[in-house]
């Protein structure tokens, strides 16, 4: 699959729409469409890299991912945070950082959950 066809460079790009709650020069995080609780997050590289484990600074991006679950616990009041990389989803780098399945909340209530991302980052 080239960018063109990735559903995940098409995010960056704002060709199609998401819930962002982290944006800087490298990295996105946004609300999974599909979540496995309130705020579960996609953190993807904004360039376009099949898997986690080939990107070029590894470090940066887990620091980003750090960021979020850090934000999740202070949003969701839970010290539970799940973090999961498997790649076969979607052909582009991406880590799930999701609470525990028992927060308060509605999964699907994507502005709520990613407001209350946001103003805790």
């Amino acid at each position: 699959m080239n960018e063109s066809d990735c559903i995940f460079c098409k995010i960056v790009s704002g060709d199609i729409p998401a819930y962002k709650v982290y944006e800087d020069d490298d990295f996105l995080a946004f609300l999974d469409i599909h979540p496995q609780s309130p705020g579960h997050v996609q953190v993807i590289p904004k360039e376009h890299v099949r898997w986690v484990w080939d990107h070029k600074n590894v470090g940066e991006y887990f620091k980003v991912v750090q960021k979020v679950a850090l934000a999740q616990r202070k949003a969701f009041n839970t010290d539970w945070i799940l973090s999961k990389i498997v790649g076969d989803e979607v052909p582009h780098a991406h880590i799930w950082v999701f609470p525990n399945k028992e927060v308060e909340g509605d999964p699907k209530d994507f502005e709520t959950n990613a407001e209350k991302i946001k103003n805790n980052l």
